[in-house]
């Protein structure tokens, strides 16, 4: 059976901006998002709602 393709979908790790804890992967479309993404998560670290940023695209 072949594999579906996933199309403009990448997966990419987001790292805390404060701390550089990587901690989240998630998804996002390469076509609509050209910037780099730029989300308020949780940090277990420092207990409280921090920015994570896009450093790496997975595979």
């Amino acid at each position: 059976m072949a594999s579906k393709k996933k199309g403009n979908r990448v997966l990419i790790g987001l790292a805390c901006e404060e701390t550089g804890l990587r901690a989240y992967v998630t998804e996002k479309n390469r076509i609509n998002t050209r910037d780099k993404l730029r989300l308020k998560k949780y940090n277990p670290l420092l207990n409280k709602h921090t920015w994570f940023s896009e450093v790496k695209k997975l595979k």
